[in-house]
């Protein structure tokens, strides 16, 4: 079955650049290791320059200046926000371009820690507004271990994108230069909105009997706009909604002349960038298994041990977040992949989007965050028109009261926006479905659909009697069926497929027998018998 999507934008917006306010920090190169890759977003504080000496005036040459580690510099900087956030009612507060923002904290990037010369230091840290905003604030403080005070606080990014940049100079200082915002649609995001006529198409197999299909229909909600839909299908439909989600599918009943018709779901779509936001559903509901998550003790295990000593729900989801990104690798190298196996993403450490965001949905549901899947495709940022690679999926957790979207594969391949998809789902998207384990009236004879992006296609083929030969002393199990024990002889009935059938006897070499099944009247005869001694 040939599936291909293409798309075409109908609008583009030109990227906003933000007011830069000039601004030049001279700090001490002992800084070097700590800021080379700390990026940040601009203030709205004056222009001007500060110059840390590496000596303090304020001590006297005999006094002794106690030795500081960076846990120190972190029991620092930790004391300070929560101390503010305490003084705040429960946010850290911070006046930015005219905004008074009432953040929490996300996390403290402890790599960026630094101890700048005698009672000075400097720490990057991520706080988080409630409507899903990450800001990254860069802190320089003075004073000796527990009693630290900040001496300037300076907003270095907002969602990735930096208002300044360090750069070493000649001299071996580090500088802080502004740059102008960074334009992140080279690596797949749209700001703000997005408008673009999408096309879902499909040729049909051969089909052999009757057949079935269920295909994602795309509708409108807070966040995109579907219009204008055209459906060129060879057959009457239904349209189906499933009981837990509320997903819309298309319903075709299919027969052998229908083989190799193509099938076209056109629409457009005005889609905007979705951030942290509230809807009508019950976080509790989101913290069940799925199939293929589990909620059990392996992953609360590993759950626990990536947020032992974290408090608040920011700063434990973004740690899982983190975890999942230093867990998992992307690589596509089985056919294992792709199915949002949880247990084979934390077994293997790979996978796709499907596996990343089922390892952090296990991991999240084990510890008492809600979590959620949503699968659909990404519109490619750096061009017009063209076919898709395939679907992309993401995820989203309850915290501070409000669903936050993370699309974590994504941060994986392009860690410049690792912050940015912590809490962001860009306007290039368009959503086909939401859930795992989808039921449906009509139902797949499988059962509930796994997730749903592709179309699913069911063949109604004949079954076949399959009469399985044995010694009455052979225990028979045929795979993925059943077991069968010890006999003669026995009919069992197949669908069309593969199979493989196991011997096992005491004393005996087991025996593995594969077979097939395809069309046809006669019965299939099969022998499954032990008869080498070990």
């Amino acid at each position: 079955m040939l599936i291909r999507a293409t798309f075409r934008h109908a609008l583009r917006h030109p990227q906003a650049t933000d007011r830069v306010v000039t601004m030049k920090v001279v700090v001490l190169c002992a800084l070097s290791v700590a800021l080379c890759g700390c990026e940040s977003t601009q203030t709205d504080q004056s222009s001007g320059s500060v110059s840390l000496s590496g000596t303090s005036s304020e001590s006297s040459a005999a006094e002794t200046v106690p030795h500081v580690v960076t846990s120190d510099i972190e029991a620092g900087i930790k004391a300070y926000i929560e101390e503010q956030t305490r003084l705040g009612e429960g946010y850290f507060p911070i006046h930015f371009d005219g905004m008074d923002l009432r953040l929490k904290l996300v996390r403290v990037h402890l790599e960026y820690l630094s101890n700048l010369g005698p009672r000075r230091h400097f720490a990057c840290v991520d706080l988080a507004t409630t409507d899903g905003n990450v800001y990254d604030v860069d802190f320089f403080m003075a004073g000796d271990p527990g009693s630290m005070t900040v001496t300037e606080t300076t907003i270095h990014k907002v969602n990735g994108r930096p208002y300044y940049v360090w750069k070493q100079e000649n001299d071996g200082a580090w500088v802080r230069e502004d740059v102008a915002a960074a334009d992140r649609t080279l690596l797949g995001v749209v700001d703000g909105d997005d408008q673009f006529n999408f096309l879902y198409q499909l040729t049909l197999p051969e089909l052999t009997d009757d057949a079935r299909m269920w295909i994602p229909l795309p509708e409108s909600d807070a966040f995109q706009t579907v219009s204008a839909m055209k459906l060129n299908l060879p057959v009457a439909h239904r349209v189906l909604t499933d009981e837990e989600f509320g997903n819309k599918v298309i319903f075709l009943e299919l027969t052998p002349e229908d083989s190799g018709k193509p099938i076209a779901l056109r629409f457009d779509v005005s889609r905007v960038e979705k951030a942290a936001y509230t809807d009508n559903s019950s976080p509790g509901d989101y913290l069940a298994a799925d199939v293929k998550v589990p909620v059990n003790d392996e992953f609360r295990t590993i759950a626990e041990k990536v947020l032992e000593g974290k408090s608040g729900e920011l700063l434990r989801a973004r740690a899982l977040y983190d975890h999942t990104i230093d867990a998992m690798r992307y690589a596509k190298f089985d056919k294992q992949y792709g199915f949002g196996d949880a247990q084979y993403a934390c077994d293997s450490g790979t996978g796709n989007c499907t596996d990343y965001h089922s390892y952090f949905i296990a991991l999240s549901r084990s510890v008492g965050i809600p979590a959620r899947f949503a699968i659909g495709a990404a519109v490619p940022s750096s061009r017009d028109d063209g076919a898709l690679s395939g679907y992309h999926c993401w995820a989203e957790f309850y915290a501070e009261g409000k669903w936050w979207p993370v699309d974590i594969s994504e941060a994986d391949k392009y860690t410049a926006l690792s912050t940015y998809y912590f809490g962001h789902n860009p306007a290039n998207r368009i959503e086909f479905s939401r859930g795992r384990d989808l039921v449906l009236d009509p139902s797949p004879a499988s059962g509930p659909i796994n997730f749903l992006a592709y179309p699913v296609l069911e063949v109604a083929e004949t079954p076949r009697t399959v009469r399985l030969h044995s010694d009455n002393f052979t225990d028979v199990t045929v795979y993925k069926v059943g077991r069968f024990g010890r006999f003669a002889s026995r009919d069992i009935v197949l669908l069309p497929g593969s199979y493989v059938a196991v011997g096992t006897r005491t004393g005996y070499r087991d025996v593995r027998v594969k077979f097939a099944v395809s069309a046809g009247p006669e019965a299939i005869e099969i022998t499954v018998r032990c008869q080498e001694k070990i």
